[in-house]
């Protein structure tokens, strides 16, 4: 159409930028060699990277490669989803032609939602799984494509781009693997400010080893000079292209301004807008008409120009003719349409519009969209519509094009921008007359939304301005915002007459329920019962059904009484009456867990594995989300550890395809549990730093932070303890008392509490913590729990902060708990013989045979930390039993140890090695030689120390006793000696020290230092 009509670029000597072009020209080579590249280019507007994307383009394509650019358009809030990404492949398909509809093959209907061209949308899906499957399938597109040859895809001004599309190519960078294909984004540093959401973008792609960045500095002064003389075909003089340095800051497009718009020193406006409109000013009045047209967009196609413009063909292409001649347009890479040279300069001519002829322009566009729909692409015409109606101030106009922009936003799983949208249909709402609202059609339903169940026929039902605020909590929801969902429900629940529309009202509860658990505000017990309320009585319906399931699921979390089976059993017979898939499908999942806590975990477990392999199928995020996690859990609670890890990686990975990264850092925290408990802790700890940051809402959060807890403590690393404890306690809020937390972390301050003598504190958390029992379907955290009350009762036997009366009476609450407890597994079994053994130490007997039957019902599971402290346990119980067999007794001990410390060295578990090499000591059993070297070089040093005083191994035993209050009888009963010995010792040790009484011999050698201490926390 403008054959005639040549795009010039104004410096020709391409300047300054040769680090830069050698960085890209090694991306292409490793490309070539099969190894996908990523790189991000950033600089100020003005900077060259448009220039530095052509140059190496240039290169690529010369050296075979196969091009195509994706321009970002500015929309403001209005966004586009996914618009540069559907350039850019449509570039591909006019490349390639038939070669990308082979890779496409099979898929076209999903690809179609970023390149109709190859065939038609497939059927609505709303939720994350089927805008994960979209993400998916387009990076198997491009590997496809770049099998066989280097592929270059450039997306130009990343920093206009909608969230949708920085997810799309974060996934990108992150999930190709094999393919001879560059990635490559530019985008303005200068137009990043603090909150700019392209900046936690950026951040995260750093962390990618993957993504490299480039940073395009200014020109220097030499190279400003050479651009000059690129420019001016002559060497510039000297004094002109300093002050032209000097005014452009070594600005390469202000150069280039500076340079043609017959400058003078000290004659041009510093404003910038002025400098950028001298070239729009120069042209003829018709071509100035057609850029101030076109400036209402980023890229405007030919044919709508013509539409709004009026002018006859000839006319346009004369104005185009000049525009384009001036530098001040460009023809698209597509050949449709044209965009500006510079933004800047776009934006510098929208600067200039009047208000009124703002709005006017607006409307011209809008209404020759409206009368011709074909004059943009089909992926981008209810966005654009609903933009060009927005600002031209029509509200009648606009809100039905909002609405359908939201629409296609959700179709194509744009949250974000499908959120701001309804945000502006919010806006927009009170301005429309009533009778115009009224014509409007309903928005359908999402999740379990009453007109899925309260309306025999919603198709014929009229929008409600609560449908509206629906759509958008449950959009902000999925987009991770919960603050502005909860916002939405509150308002929502503000409006709703709860007598007029209770189904309604139910499912906004439900709504608030969920967000105060996601943010560590409540345990949304008091909604869920309100919600319960409003459907008791009515017709069934989706949302009846998912008030039971949650409130089930709430109870088995809670308080786990009688009457959580029922309450779950009743919500499946409600989903499947009402065809509620997805409610059916997470009350299976609650209604499974129930069944394996309850005895019957063939059955419970066999069912959760039937829902994960349905809701791969059905397009069901939330109990996706679920079933996963609740499987993993419920294995390594019933004993199959090694199985609860192969279930928890495929929950992660299923997850993680589909973008559900909350759900798969919960699922994390189960898969890091099992390691732990099967002496996986290397992994364990490993897979918690890569998922650090992943983690949204309060569960997961609070998950990987007991891990973490769980992870110091058997290493002995105490500092961190006290803030990770406080970490996790923050994430769940002072309003949610649920088990599955409290208890491990009442054992995690236990444990800490002991570690440090503290034993006062550590009986204070384990009464809050028993202050919650009974609990049915607990019993896991319940044994678990009992079993480090009982711990710490034998520990703290005679110590301060646990005198005789406390410990009576803090047995007999223990053992009164433990009664009470089933053991349906035999797992929980193990558990219940070693709570009984360690009561049996609190009491101050010694039963092999307790530690024997602990150690035998824990053999099967391979628990090696376990097994460690069970054998520690038992070789102390048979060298404090003596009598008869004494020898064979010591023998037995010898091999129990030399086994738990083995154990204990390979895990990295210091306080239980360090335990087990005094027992050796104080016993005199050898470890092995290994381990008799195995002391690290402080506890070593300090030894060295004690013996500088004059002091012997034994002695050092018994004055580490002394330092912490022990008795001559106690001393006698941990050394296996005689008390009439143990005082003995204690005399050598005061004469030795110089000090006349135990208690400054205690004082010396804490003063001294003589014995480790623990890590002080944090």
């Amino acid at each position: 159409m403008l054959g005639g009509v040549e795009s010039r670029s104004i410096s020709p000597v391409f300047v300054g930028r040769t680090e830069e072009l050698t960085a890209l020209s090694g991306v292409l080579a490793r490309a070539s060699a099969g190894e996908p590249q990523a790189v991000l280019v950033g600089g100020e507007a003005g900077g060259g990277k448009t220039r530095l994307l052509e140059e190496f383009l240039g290169t690529a394509q010369r050296a075979g490669a196969v091009t195509a650019v994706g321009g970002c358009l500015e929309l403001g809030a209005d966004g586009l989803p996914f618009a540069p990404v559907a350039t850019a492949l449509r570039a591909l398909h006019r490349q390639l032609g038939g070669e990308l509809e082979q890779a496409a093959a099979g898929r076209e209907d999903e690809l179609a939602r970023l390149l109709p061209d190859i065939g038609s949308v497939a059927r609505e899906t709303y939720d994350q799984e089927g805008r994960a499957r979209l993400f998916e399938l387009t990076a198997q597109l491009l590997e496809r494509l770049a099998a066989d040859r280097v592929l270059v895809v450039a997306i130009e001004d990343l920093h206009w781009a909608d969230r949708s599309t920085r997810e799309l190519l974060g996934y990108l960078f992150r999930s190709l693997q094999r393919s001879r294909l560059v990635l490559l984004a530019t985008y303005r540093t200068d137009d990043i400010h603090r909150r700019h959401p392209l900046r936690p973008f950026l951040a995260e792609q750093d962390r990618l080893r993957t993504v490299r960045r480039l940073e395009l500095p200014r020109l220097s002064r030499e190279e400003v000079r050479c651009q000059l003389a690129g420019i001016q075909g002559a060497e510039p003089d000297r004094a002109l292209a300093d002050e032209i340095f000097d005014r452009s800051e070594g600005n390469p497009f202000f150069v280039e301004e500076l340079a043609t718009s017959d400058y003078e020193p000290g004659g041009l406006s510093d404003s910038l807008r002025d400098l950028l409109l001298v070239r729009v000013e120069a042209l003829p009045e018709v071509a100035q008409r057609v850029v101030r047209m076109a400036a209402r967009n980023t890229t405007v196609e030919y044919a709508l120009l013509a539409a709004v413009s009026g002018l006859d063909d000839e006319e346009l292409i004369e104005g185009l003719r000049a525009a384009v001649g001036g530098c001040v347009l460009v023809p698209t890479d597509d050949g449709d349409g044209y965009r500006f040279r510079h933004a800047l300069l776009r934006e510098a001519v929208v600067d200039d519009l009047l208000p009124g002829e703002r709005s006017r322009l607006s409307r011209r566009y809008a209404e020759a969209l409206e009368a011709d729909p074909s004059l943009v692409r089909a992926e981008q015409r209810a966005t654009r519509l609903a933009s060009y109606w927005y600002s031209a101030h029509d509200a009648t106009k606009a809100l039905p094009a909002v609405l359908a922009a939201a629409g296609e936003a959700r179709r194509r799983h744009a949250f974000a921008e499908q959120l701001k949208l309804l945000e502006r249909a919010m806006e927009l709402w009170d301005e429309v007359p009533a009778e115009q609202r009224a014509k409007l059609p309903g928005v359908g339903g999402t999740e379990s939304y009453p007109p899925c169940g309260c309306y025999p026929d919603s198709s014929h039902r009229h929008l409600h301005f609560l449908d509206l605020l629906a759509e958008a909590a449950v959009a902000a929801r999925w987009d991770d915002a919960s603050e502005r969902a909860y916002a939405l429900v509150k308002k929502a629940l503000k409006l709703i007459d709860e007598n007029q529309d209770p189904t309604r009202a139910a499912w906004f509860w439900m709504q608030r329920s969920r967000l105060m658990t996601f943010m560590g505000r409540g345990d949304g017990w008091s909604e869920i019962s309100r919600a319960q309320e409003l459907v008791s009585g009515l017709p069934p319906s989706a949302v009846h059904a998912d008030v039971l399931t949650h409130a089930a699921a709430w109870h088995s979390l809670h308080v786990s009484d009688e009457g959580s089976m029922p309450l779950a059993e009743r919500a499946v017979e409600l989903a499947r009456l009402v065809g509620a898939q997805e409610v059916e499908l997470n009350a299976r999942v609650t209604l499974a867990c129930l069944r394996a806590q309850a005895g019957e975990a063939d059955r419970g477990i066999s069912e959760l594995y039937e829902v994960r392999e349905l809701v791969e199928h059905l397009w069901a995020p939330r109990a996706l989300g679920r079933v996963h996690g609740n499987l993993a859990d419920a294995l390594h609670r019933l004993g199959r550890t090694a199985e609860a890890v192969e279930a928890a990686e495929a929950g992660i990975e299923a997850l993680g395809r589909h973008r559900m990264y909350d759900g798969a850092t919960f699922v994390v925290g189960n898969l890091a549990e099992a390691l732990a408990m099967l002496g996986e802790w290397e992994r364990s700890a490993a897979v918690l730093d890569e998922w650090r940051d992943h983690g949204r809402t309060s569960r997961p959060l609070a998950t990987m932070e007991l891990r973490r807890i769980e992870l110091a403590l058997n290493r002995g690393q105490y500092g961190p303890v006290p803030g990770l404890i406080a970490a996790a306690r923050g994430h769940l809020g002072k309003n949610d008392m649920e088990p599955q937390y409290e208890l491990p972390l009442a054992q995690a301050e236990m444990r800490f509490a002991t570690a440090h003598g503290r034993f006062d504190q550590a009986v204070s958390a384990l009464n809050c913590a028993l202050d919650l029992l009974p609990l049915l379907g607990q019993e896991t955290y319940v044994w678990q729990l009992l079993v480090s009350g009982a711990t710490v009762a034998a520990e703290g036997r005679g110590l301060p902060g646990m005198d005789d009366a406390e410990q009576r009476r803090l047995l007999s609450r223990l053992k009164g708990a433990g009664r009470s407890l089933a053991c349906p597994a035999p797992v929980w079994t193990a558990w219940s013989r070693w709570f009984e053994a360690e009561i049996s130490r609190a009491r101050g007997e010694f039963e092999p045979k307790f530690w024997a039957e602990s150690a035998a019902a824990f053999e099967p599971y391979d628990y090696p930390y376990i097994l460690a402290q069970l054998r520690h346990r038992w070789a102390e119980a048979l060298l404090a039993s003596g009598g008869a067999g004494a020898d064979a007794a010591r023998d037995e001990a010898a091999a129990l140890l030399a086994q738990a410390h083995a154990g204990a060295v390979r895990l990295g578990a210091r306080p239980l090695r360090e335990d087990i090499e005094l027992l050796a000591r104080r016993a005199r059993l050898p470890l092995t030689a290994e381990a008799e070297g195995a002391l690290p070089a402080e506890p070593r040093a300090l030894a060295d120390q004690a013996q500088s005083l004059g002091l012997t191994r034994r002695e050092q035993d018994v004055l580490r006793l002394v330092a912490v209050g022990r008795s001559n009888r106690q001393i006698a009963e941990e050394l296996f000696i005689s008390p009439k010995t143990a005082s003995v010792h204690v005399s050598n040790i005061l004469a030795k020290l110089g000090v006349s009484g135990r208690g400054e011999a205690a004082a010396l050698a804490h003063r001294m230092r003589l014995f480790a201490e623990p890590e002080p926390s944090a």
